[in-house]
């Protein structure tokens, strides 16, 4: 047996070529100690850390190892963007997520102004982005409840992709739930500022004297602009535990992403 864990130690100063061979010599190592589990486990220690050295990569992580680091990875995520932009001005003050009039309405945006509206036309931006604001705050459990429901085959597909394979998992499974969660939230923010009915008023009356027409249903705009916004945020906390060391709170998710 000793005989057995010597060569196989010295596999490991190989090439990075060679390591696959490694792999090999943990079933021969268990045939001939199958009624020894302690020496078995003995040696596969030896063989994984073998490898390691080799390719200068981890092995041995469970499933269930990379199944909760990925749900925590996730949490962590969802968690840090979900409460950043359900703060005030998480939104508003956020020049890449700021909800402004949609492109179809700049011409009309343009004539308010001239016409001494600005007031008014920046106070209907303000509301956009108080009701995504707080429509986020309802997020956090649909997200929750789409980690839990992750499978193994959902986690090695993540964890092979790319930076934002995470998020593009959320979106998949998230959409639906959070357009019936916010549009709801969003349409009463912008009832209590009476946006609905001025922007409904305003462009109603525009359509009909113009043919580049204005989708007159602002909830469901800014509805839209609030995901987008959320998950933008999402995949900028999942780049960042992907890609930098400091950004993995958990010795769970240091395990699994120092890959």
């Amino acid at each position: 047996m000793k005989k057995l864990l010597l060569l196989t130690i010295g596999a490991c100063a190989f090439s990075a070529s060679q390591a696959q061979g490694l792999k090999g010599l943990i079933k021969k190592a268990e045939t001939a100690v199958n009624r020894d589990s302690a020496t078995k486990a003995q040696v596969t220690q030896v063989v994984n850390k073998g490898i390691e050295q080799v390719t200068g990569r981890k092995v041995g992580l469970s499933n269930d190892e990379i199944i909760n680091g990925l749900k925590e990875a996730l949490s962590v995520g969802t968690n840090n963007g979900t409460s950043r932009l359900s703060q005030v001005d998480g939104f508003f003050r956020d020049a890449a997520l700021k909800i402004l009039m949609p492109p179809e309405a700049k011409k009309v945006e343009s004539t308010l102004r001239r016409m001494g509206m600005n007031r008014q036309v920046d106070n209907a931006i303000l509301s956009m982005n108080r009701a995504a604001e707080e429509a986020c705050k309802s997020a956090a459990p649909i997200f929750l409840n789409a980690i839990r429901g992750m499978s193994i085959q959902d986690g090695m597909g993540i964890l092979r992709g790319g930076d934002n394979a995470a998020t593009n998992f959320l979106k998949d499974r998230t959409q639906s739930p959070l357009t019936a969660a916010f549009r709801p939230v969003i349409e009463e923010a912008l009832r209590k500022v009476d946006a609905t009915r001025h922007w409904n008023t305003l462009f109603t009356n525009y359509n009909r004297f113009s043919r580049e027409k204005v989708n007159t249903d602002l909830a469901a705009y800014v509805t839209e602009k609030a995901l987008y916004g959320i998950f933008v945020q999402v995949a900028q906390e999942e780049t960042k535990i992907r890609r930098d060391p400091a950004a993995r709170t958990t010795e769970l998710l240091r395990k699994v992403f120092s890959n």
